[in-house]
């Protein structure tokens, strides 16, 4: 076949796509990055998943040579951050450090502005959150086979507490109900600071909380920690027995922190990014902040993450069809 000008033109254009994309295979594995990476926390400042990610960002930040600046995007149970992930070029410079909300949303709510699965890519989780069942030592109730008692002695009268109404506290509880067969009332706050203040005066009953707003008062003696809510026991926690350790085998929620970037982002990139994860949470320094959050590092490859997510929104699917929860519209 003779070597003609349109043939010329077209292994031109092949040649010139090919050097294209071998540069950029090189720029996002060499290259990368070359200005600030943004980190959007859908939580407002000072939440746990904030706390998490600015620990890690600080440590990535060393290691890249770049700043993460982190941006608190809160508001409608996490779903405005995600939106702003979803929507944003995949270039690697736009990141979510996100909770297990993230896989709550698709079925607390009716419609959502973005695909939970097709509009993100995992890169990892970065630490689990055991939630502690903690209670008022004035209740009189010292283990969780005397909590389940007294709900199965006067169903309806016990209530929990909660940091919203589908959030990770709320699951867990809902979870512990369930396998438990007790009939207890779900109590509403928009966080944790008000829902273990009532907890603390015994207006409501128990409260399934994340370590770090509790471990004072559990070590002051002010709460009584009956169990944790997680598959294993708390590092923060060594002695507490997990739910089914005391006596309710399927109770166990996994509350995760992680990150996740938007679904088109090279896999080069994704790769850098869990590698760097994985690097800062061998550091000291956080290690030593995880513990005193009661926080306990996890790590999953990207395709496993992904994986991980898919089969968590279906088991919350029917979590939250078996508690009775309407999405909101």
């Amino acid at each position: 076949m003779p070597f003609t000008r349109t043939t010329r033109r077209t292994a031109a254009t092949a040649l010139a796509a090919a050097i294209t994309s071998l540069s950029f295979g090189a720029f996002a594995q060499g290259g990368y990055p070359t200005k600030p990476i943004r980190v959007i926390v859908p939580f407002a400042a000072g939440s746990t998943t904030d706390i998490i990610a600015r620990a890690i960002a600080d440590k990535m930040g060393q290691s890249m040579g770049q700043t993460l600046v982190v941006d608190n995007r809160g508001g409608a149970s996490g779903t405005i951050g995600q939106q702003a992930v979803a929507t944003a070029a995949p270039d690697g410079y736009t990141v979510m450090i996100h909770s297990s909300s993230h896989t709550v949303s698709p079925s607390t709510f009716a419609k959502l502005p973005f695909d939970t699965v097709g509009d993100f890519a995992g890169v990892t989780p970065i630490s689990s959150l055991p939630n502690a069942l903690v209670i008022s030592p004035a209740k009189g109730i010292k283990t969780l086979q005397d909590l389940v008692a007294t709900a199965k002695a006067k169903p309806g009268t016990v209530n929990f507490a909660s940091a919203g109404q589908g959030s990770a506290t709320h699951l867990n509880a809902e979870k512990f109900k369930l396998a438990a067969k007790i009939d207890a009332q779900n109590i509403p706050f928009k966080g944790s600071a008000e829902a273990v203040t009532e907890v603390l005066s015994g207006r409501v009953d128990y409260y399934f909380s994340p370590i770090a707003p509790v471990i004072g008062q559990i070590k002051d003696g002010q709460l009584l920690a009956l169990a944790v809510g997680s598959p294993k026991r708390a590092a923060a926690l060594p002695d507490v027995p997990t739910t089914a350790e005391a006596g309710v085998p399927g109770s166990e929620f996994n509350f995760w922190i992680g990150m996740m970037v938007p679904a088109k982002t090279p896999r080069d990139i994704v790769n850098r990014l869990h590698d760097e994860v994985v690097k800062a949470l061998a550091t000291p320094e956080v290690k030593e902040r995880f513990l005193k959050l009661g926080a306990d590092a996890w790590t999953l490859k990207p395709e496993q993450f992904d994986a991980y997510i898919k089969d968590e929104i279906k088991s919350n699917a029917t979590l939250v069809k078996a508690a009775g929860l309407s999405p909101t519209q």
